[in-house]
């Protein structure tokens, strides 16, 4: 159970201790006086009999019957008499027991032993309320102690009846135990419950669990279990005040930290478009350990209620659910009509927030224009920009200026169909310090000679866009999902970097076309550059047209009839990471075969200007010994070419063919990559 260490609490006002005539315990403060001091903590006060106090055993039995009643009525509110003693012991638990002079009629003692527990548990449960109204206690505790209170004043009204009829004549020590033994049960049942309370410090939910648990295991007696349920709703009803304002008006207002739900004002709004981990819609609000058992069942969807005002809050929207709608929560009957109460705050809410984000924030437009921007839907502005910013991307990353960058993007934009998309100004530019495979920890087999050397990547390699997404669609589209979207969208650049490099070496081809190329290696590399383009182009076609699409239109509509932004998050991030494993980011052994393949490309078609003028160069020559030399130079370099991709080619089939055993869509990709491979 939790123990309250509030931040800061107002410290009980001094004359409580310094004034124990405010709350009487004048009446219990330690004197010893008479001739069983020794085995008195407590006396009367000093209008009692100045002198030496005789044995109760030299009065008669009928005189020591009115002094035993006497004194028990005094020890029923918690004050010694002059025959009765109250003795405490101090150890691991304090406890108290009350002591007769041993010199009394031994009748009239176990008489009055049978009424001592009475006596104990009321000061017990008196010393609880006098120690749990103070202010670090919490409300729970104040309302609780109350409650006791006003039962105390029943107990002691009932105290100062019997000394009425004892002042009459009309009280025997018979009858004083038969009118106390209906309150015994009851009094037992509670002086065990703010013992165990005190013991181990309960507050807030642990002081409503133990009050619950004890009116269960009071099942077989009707009377104490219904006092028992009475004090669980009169202490509940400070702990129900703070839950009506977190579900109605998403405000946590427990000064003492008695609430299950944990507020960690450290996270701003802010985060989400900073944290990669996303931590703020997760853990600014959260359930602690210790939740009231009659709330442990729908402790999640309080949590989430407060959180969705919350949100509409920051927003300045009106957040309070609508009084046509609220009800005072009560917990007791068999109805469960606090159940009920939050459901419908919590379907308010959600409905309300899906519907903000939704019309006012328009989130399903905000995911179309990332989509089209990182997912490379609309690929016009991009294509531009790699034709202006080439220069830029193919320097090395420590020499890359990422406002230069930002400039080309802006006027690529501009000057492009995309300048009609009001949101294209949130996109940005930036550049990593390591390359794919590096920023998903697939690093390159133990066994192979060639390290990733930083000093080597280029901005190719490493670019990405950012875009700017503002509270409250940061909720959804948080740091953490739009580096997921950076990751395919840096997979998706670099395909068509590669597949723009070997679109220009098919267009070198062509141009050379009415050329007699008979007798050189030129029809031959030409075919290597049809293998090598319908590879990546078959790549990219699986990429956009059998991940990204599908899985897009399945959020899409799923969004659509979402009541809850949880559920978008969900939906949303399922989409994510289906098309990361999808785009075959999740697979380290066929990303790795991938970037080799691309890898070889690039080579090739950066060679292939060389290769071509060679070839010319050779067929043009007039010296055979030279023509022959430097033939069998570019030939050989075109065949070490096939070989290396035809190879890697060949042994990607087994790896795809292993994957879709596990990941059954790996067999679309194997379908056009095998069909590559058989031309």
């Amino acid at each position: 159970m939790e123990s309250m260490t509030p931040i800061s609490c107002p410290t009980t006002p001094r004359w409580n201790q310094d004034r124990p005539f405010l709350t009487g315990r004048f009446h219990q403060e330690t004197r010893a006086s008479s001739k069983f001091a020794d085995s008195k903590r407590f006396t009367l006060d000093s209008s009692s009999s100045s002198g030496v106090e005789q044995a109760i055993g030299c009065y008669d039995t009928p005189v020591q019957e009115l002094i035993v009643i006497d004194d028990l009525l005094s020890a029923l509110v918690g004050i010694e008499g002059r025959y009765i003693s109250i003795k405490r012991f101090h150890g691991k638990e304090d406890s108290i027991a009350f002591q007769v002079d041993p010199s009394m009629d031994l009748a009239l003692q176990e008489l009055a032993k049978r009424v001592f527990p009475l006596c104990e548990y009321y000061l017990l449960i008196d010393q609880f309320v006098e120690s749990s109204s103070q202010f670090k206690n919490g409300l729970v505790n104040h309302a609780f102690a109350a409650a006791l209170r006003a039962l105390l004043l029943d107990y002691q009204a009932m105290v100062a009846q019997l000394e009425h009829q004892f002042r009459l004549g009309r009280l025997s020590i018979q009858g004083l135990w038969f009118y106390c033994q209906p309150m015994m049960g009851s009094m037992r049942a509670l002086a065990a419950v703010v013992q165990q309370a005190s013991t181990k410090h309960f507050v807030g939910s642990g002081v409503l669990n133990l009050l619950q648990s004890q009116a269960k295991a009071m099942a077989g007696d009707n009377s104490v279990r219904s006092l028992l349920e009475k004090m669980t709703e009169c202490a509940s009803n400070a702990y129900l005040s703070i839950l009506e304002r977190w579900v109605y008006e998403g405000i946590i207002d427990d000064p003492y930290g008695e609430f299950f739900i944990a507020e960690n004002r450290s996270l701003k709004k802010e985060s989400l478009s900073q944290d990669s981990t996303a931590k703020y819609w997760s853990q600014r609000y959260s359930l602690k350990d210790t939740i009231p058992g009659f709330l442990a069942n729908i402790a999640a969807t309080i949590l989430t209620t407060g959180k969705y005002l919350n949100v509409m809050r920051e927003c300045g929207h009106n957040v309070q659910v609508p009084i046509s709608e609220r009800s005072k929560l009560t917990i007791f009957g068999s109805n469960h009509h606090y159940l009920e109460c939050i459901k419908a705050a919590h379907e308010f809410a959600s409905i309300e927030l899906v519907n903000l984000i939704k019309d006012k924030y328009d989130l399903i437009g905000r995911l179309r224009s990332i989509k089209h921007y990182l997912l490379l839907d609309q690929g016009d502005f991009l294509v531009h920009f790699m034709d202006i910013a080439r220069e830029e991307l193919n320097k090395k990353v420590h020499e890359i200026s990422v406002e230069k960058l930002q400039s080309l993007l802006d006027l690529a934009l501009r000057t492009t169909a995309a300048a009609a998309d009001p949101r294209h100004e949130e996109l940005t530019c930036c550049v990593d310090r390591a390359s794919l495979l590096t920023t998903l920890g697939m690093h390159k087999d133990p066994d192979s000679n060639s390290i990733e050397d930083p000093m080597s990547i280029t901005g190719l390699e490493t670019f990405s866009l950012s875009y700017k997404v503002q509270w409250p669609l940061s909720i959804v589209i948080s740091k953490k999902a739009l580096s997921k979207y950076q990751l395919i969208f840096r997979f998706l650049f670099h395909c068509k970097h590669v597949e723009r490099q070997l679109c220009g070496a098919w267009q070198i081809h062509q141009g050379i076309r009415s050329m007699n190329s008979k007798g050189t290696a030129i029809p031959r590399s030409s075919l290597l550059c049809r293998s090598m383009l319908k590879f990546i182009s078959s790549l990219l076609h699986y990429l956009t047209f059998e991940v990204l699409e599908p899985n897009w239109h399945v959020m899409h509509d799923r969004l659509q009839s979402t009541r809850s932004v949880d559920e978008v998050i969900q939906h949303h991030d399922y989409f994510l990471d289906k098309c990361l494993r999808g785009c075959l980011l999740l697979l380290p052994d066929v990303l790795k075969k991938m970037e080799k393949l691309k890898s070889v490309c690039l080579q090739y078609a950066a060679a292939t200007q060389w290769l071509i003028s060679s070839s010319i160069d050779i067929n043009s020559q007039s010296h055979p010994q030279k023509t022959m030399i430097r033939d069998t130079t570019v030939t050989e370099s075109i065949f070490n070419f096939e070989r290396e991709f035809n190879s890697e080619l060949q042994s990607l089939g087994p790896v795809l063919s292993k994957g879709s055993q596990a990941e059954p869509y790996l067999t679309h990709l194997s379908q056009w990559i095998l069909g590559v491979s058989k031309e």
